[in-house]
């Protein structure tokens, strides 16, 4: 099983966000190799700031990956905008938790180079996503009521 050295940042005013063990929990569903990642917790100033000086949009977002270097392990930070996920679960009427599970997941597999720029990308993203959210027990991410 691989290795998972985690730092989690909490840099948001949110009440409701998930502890560090549930990202720990989440994070390890999603490791393919060893991998040593931050996880910071921002408000939609930060998120925005930052989408906006990395890939020039100018929005909060609600998650940002950016790997670091793949030797000795993986490395990298994942980026979640608290505010931005709090507003999409409540439009897609899931668990917030479900939902932050959903976009730590994500945030790891983009760490471990899939992305979703093109359709056989995002089919094949998705599909993992999937199976890893169901076997954490929650609904497929991708199922909006």
């Amino acid at each position: 099983m691989p290795k998972l050295h985690i730092s989690i940042q909490y840099a948001s005013a949110q009440t409701n966000l998930p502890s560090a063990s549930q990202f720990r929990q989440w994070a390890k569903a999603a490791l393919r190799v060893d991998t040593e990642v931050t996880i910071r917790i921002v408000d939609e100033a930060e998120g925005r700031a930052l989408n906006k000086t990395y890939r020039g949009k100018d929005y909060a977002t609600n998650v940002l990956t950016f790997p670091l270097t793949e030797e000795p392990c993986l490395m990298g930070d994942i980026i979640i905008c608290a505010p931005v996920v709090e507003a999409e679960a409540k439009a897609q009427n899931k668990a917030l938790n479900a939902h932050y599970a959903h976009l730590t997941v994500h945030g790891i597999l983009h760490l471990h180079g899939y992305d979703h720029e093109n359709e056989a990308q995002a089919e094949l993203m998705e599909g993992i996503e999937t199976a890893i959210i169901t076997k954490l027990g929650y609904p497929s991410p991708y199922l909006i009521t």
